[in-house]
């Protein structure tokens, strides 16, 4: 068992939290039960090490199966290794060190994706983890971060994402500029979500190829993201409130989506 907190690994572990350790090692964490889960059981080929309290262990055995059958390396750790690992007050017993899942947008678009959805200089962690769990649930093809955006592997995102990040490709480290032009030059129609559309959600065509362009939390998406797009769409506000937050209106946007292509609210 792991029972030092000041050892190396230890501390090479903890390192990941930040962005410049990311860059590095091409390496990043996710932590709880539902993350670790999902990175086990969908690729455990990224997964480079697993550590695990003998409490958590034995609440989550379903865990320790996957890892197992996908042949990840499993180490029993004490809670205060995990305490200075994951650098919070209440882990939760289970810690993945993980291959960042680079995807390329040349691959994502030579698939003939039907949704994408694409952040521009989305900055908030909690949010951009968020959207990217609502383009998994809705069946998006690929969710695309702007260079200008938060870093997809944080932990924050990563623990937002409840293991959707494992699901979907995700391509980060593009200007919007150029993600905007390769996504149009697919034949994929540019669909900006802003509160200044003239068109509103229900009056758009979705049943085309299309990519969601969602903006910043605070000042949404520039004028010139808004016109490189082939339509401004807006979100119809029925009562008092003055807007939707960002990830609610891409889960608003991203399921409108889902239905245009004959996909049910309850699946079968």
């Amino acid at each position: 068992m792991l029972t030092n907190p000041r050892s190396d690994r230890v501390r090479s572990v903890a390192a990941l939290s930040r962005r410049s350790a990311r860059e590095r090692t091409g390496l990043f964490i996710a932590e709880g039960p539902q993350a670790v889960r999902e990175a086990v059981r969908w690729r455990p080929d990224a997964v480079r090490d697993l550590y695990v309290t003998p409490e958590a262990a034995a609440a989550h055995p379903e865990v320790l199966v996957a890892a197992g059958d996908g042949h990840v390396n499993v180490h029993e750790s004490s809670p205060q290794v995990l305490v200075a690992m994951s650098g919070t007050q209440a882990p939760q017993g289970l810690l993945a060190v993980c291959r960042v899942l680079t995807a390329s947008l040349t691959d994502v678009l030579a698939r003939g994706p039907r949704l994408l959805l694409v952040l521009a200089q989305v900055r908030d962690p909690g949010n951009a983890g968020t959207v990217l769990r609502s383009a998994d649930a809705a069946g998006a093809d690929a969710v695309i971060l702007s260079s200008e955006s938060v870093d997809a592997w944080s932990p924050k995102v990563v623990r937002a994402t409840a293991g959707s990040i494992f699901h979907l490709p995700v391509v980060t480290g593009l200007p919007i500029a150029d993600i905007l032009d390769h996504v149009r030059g697919a034949g994929v129609r540019l669909l900006a979500a802003d509160g200044s559309g003239t068109r509103a959600l229900p009056d758009v065509d979705l049943s085309v190829p299309h990519a969601w362009v969602m903006g910043n939390e605070a000042w949404g998406l520039t004028s010139q993201t808004r016109q490189a797009c082939d339509e401004v769409v807006r979100v119809p506000i029925h009562g008092a409130a003055e807007s939707l937050n960002l990830a609610m209106a891409a889960t608003v946007c991203l399921y409108a989506s889902a239905f245009a292509r004959g996909r049910p609210m309850l699946a079968p």
